[in-house]
């Protein structure tokens, strides 16, 4: 089968399932996720989705998100988007029944506690969702040119390729010079307004002419404020729009409106955003380098330990604009190496559960399947599959991470910074945008030897203290019980007389 025969097969296998193409409401991707919004959330047959091949699990936020992998996921979305516009006339199918197993009680027991998160939600969170959906599009194009950057670096290092090296220059910096344009566009369409307006009041903060511009008693820099003063202007030039739209006559509309957006936003931009989000900006910068040099071990086994519970309840999105500025100011992020040792703490975690239920084909099916693309940082079907709906494990996972983190917040103490130029990738994934102070031999080292550590202490971790005697004796069931026959957690066994 061919590679798009393939990918339309995964489309027309998912589409069914969740309810047929009268359920879908909106589709949608970032860089692990099908993200569809569902009229009927009971028309969704959630295990026969889980077991199609290509699906690694399922998420319930704001979206039902269904998560196949990098790569795959950017070529079964416009598939599914065929389908669903092909087929709006069609009937959703009924929901089947499914054999209980204790792990199908624990995965809908961990749905359930996703959707009363998501019904749930707060205003912030919600906001946050926002604040994440304008920078989540952008997230491929710092991966491309995060990587060719690093390996311009490389060349440049080794002497190599000298002619060659100004053009890969160019292309990996064209897209960060103009990226508040990118984030202006986005953050006026996602909060109502005219993206290219947004767009052009973002330019403000990128143009070369501002240098001539003076406010606060200082000279502006082109670029001063960054993606905050991008998003900052762009936000306030959509309250400007709506504002004009009510209360200008239709026949001058296309005139006015427009004109007055830039103008005022333009001007405010000018004369107080780029100043007062340059000083953010700069802020944000001092205080990661602080964290990182005065708090060091301790700074990392925090960001570590607590990064995969800030992923469960949605606050990672906050992180994001940080780590976008942190990369404008220099070149890379400081923060997401650390994090991303949560990873490899789900990852030794998953190693010592398979380990500790040896009878229990269903789990060690799951982790089988989920391990590899959690060692190249794609955890969801890790966590939502595995170490949550068992909960001890998740703690320990945590752990892991935590020991990881404060590895690599060491050497950020000691002076070796470990950084990223772009976000989204984490694991072995990682290693093409790794960059620091100290050249790349020195950086690669210093990540790899904390992913080891995250594995070992996430493995460790669990292996003693993840599961209570009790645990172990209801999920390690016997192989020659048949599965449905197998009590559910907590269900007693009657004895045989």
């Amino acid at each position: 089968m061919s590679e798009e025969n393939k990918h339309h097969a995964t489309a027309a296998a998912i589409l069914p399932l969740v309810g047929g193409a009268r359920n879908v409401t909106s589709v949608a991707h970032c860089m692990t996720r099908l993200r569809l919004g569902l009229r009927d959330r009971s028309l969704v047959q959630d295990e026969p989705l889980k077991a199609l091949p290509a699906v690694m699990g399922v998420v319930e936020d704001d979206t039902y998100q269904i998560v196949l992998g990098p790569g795959t996921v950017a070529r079964v979305t416009p598939e599914f988007e065929a389908l669903v516009e092909a087929g709006r006339a069609g009937a959703a199918p009924d929901r089947g029944d499914d054999p209980v197993t204790a792990e199908a009680l624990a995965a809908q027991g961990a749905a359930l506690r996703a959707e009363r998160k998501a019904r749930n939600a707060t205003p912030f969170k919600l906001f946050l969702r926002r604040i994440a959906n304008i920078f989540v599009p952008l997230i491929p194009a710092l991966i491309g040119c995060g990587i060719i950057a690093g390996l311009n670096g490389l060349l440049i290092n080794l002497h190599w390729l000298p002619g060659i090296t100004p053009a890969l220059a160019a292309v990996a910096s064209g897209f960060m010079a103009l990226i508040a344009v990118f984030v202006g566009y986005n953050t006026a369409k996602e909060f109502g307004g005219t993206p290219i307006l947004g767009g052009a009041v973002a330019s403000i903060v990128v143009y070369a002419g501002v240098a001539k511009v003076e406010a606060f008693g200082q000279q502006l820099s082109p670029g001063q404020g960054g993606v905050l003063g991008a998003l900052g202007a762009a936000w306030l030039a959509v309250y400007v729009e709506k504002w004009c739209r009510r209360r200008v006559p239709e026949a001058l509309d296309v005139l006015v409106t427009p004109t007055v957006t830039v103008l005022v936003a333009g001007l405010a931009t000018l004369f107080g955003l780029m100043f007062l989000a340059g000083e953010v900006s700069a802020w944000i910068g001092d205080a990661a380098d602080w964290l990182l040099s005065h708090g060091g071990a301790g700074a990392g086994f925090l960001l570590g330990g607590l990064f995969l519970p800030l992923v469960m309840l949605g606050l990672h999105q906050a992180l994001i604009p940080i780590h976008t500025t942190l990369i404008e100011g220099a070149g890379f992020t400081v923060l997401l190496p650390i994090l991303a040792m949560a990873g490899a703490g789900q990852v030794g975690a998953a190693i010592a559960i398979y380990l500790r239920l040896p009878r229990n084909t269903s789990i060690r099916t799951t982790i089988k399947s989920a391990l590899w693309p959690g060692f190249l940082g794609v955890g969801e079907p890790l966590i939502y599959g595995v170490s949550l709906p068992l909960g001890r494990p998740f703690i320990t996972a945590c752990a892991g991470g935590a020991f990881g983190g404060a590895f690599v917040g060491l050497f950020n103490q000691l002076g070796t910074d470990v950084g990223s130029t772009a976000i989204g990738p984490s694991g072995w994934a990682l290693f093409p945008l790794l960059d620091g102070n100290h050249g790349p031999g020195r950086t690669i080292a210093v990540y790899a030897a904390g992913l080891l550590v995250g594995y070992v202490a996430g493995f460790l971790a669990t292996y003693w203290f993840g599961f209570t005697k009790a645990m172990l004796t209801e999920l390690d069931a016997a192989p020659e019980t048949p599965a449905e026959d197998r009590p559910a957690p907590g269900e007693r066994v009657a004895e045989k007389v």
